[in-house]
């Protein structure tokens, strides 16, 4: 697997955005992954439309060809270093993100985000914008 796709990255080939759907495209079936933490966000945007079941069911079909991957014990300790190196600099990001920085640098992936403000703060986290 080379690339995490952050939960914006997400939302964005799911709606069709045309540079992502082509960068999404042009990866190997294994290239690309989904973090448990951006299926988490997806599922809770999800209970908040008008037709929930028709939207889960977009996101279903959107994940099915991608790797799931757990939130594990190495994702979790890398998290929890980020959160001490960014407190310690007077800096901050999101709790999903943060999460989302610790997995992708556990796993050595780049992360798929068009939120490069926040992720440029993580030392050392490889980070593509595929809607640039």
């Amino acid at each position: 697997m080379k690339f995490l796709l952050d939960t914006n990255a997400c939302i964005q080939a799911m709606r069709g955005h045309s540079q992502v759907v082509a960068r999404l495209n042009s990866q190997a079936p294994d290239d690309c992954g989904v973090s448990m933490v951006s299926v988490f966000e997806l599922f809770a945007g999800v209970e908040r439309c008008r037709e929930p079941e028709r939207e889960s069911a977009k996101v279903v079909a959107f994940l099915q060809p991608l790797h799931l991957l757990p939130f594990d014990w190495d994702s979790a300790l890398r998290t929890a270093a980020i959160r001490w190196e960014l407190e310690k600099a007077g800096k901050k990001i999101g709790p999903y993100d943060l999460q989302l920085a610790g997995q992708a640098l556990a796993l050595d992936v780049t992360l798929v985000s068009h939120n490069l403000r926040e992720f440029q703060r993580v030392s050392g986290l490889k980070l593509e914008d595929w809607e640039a």
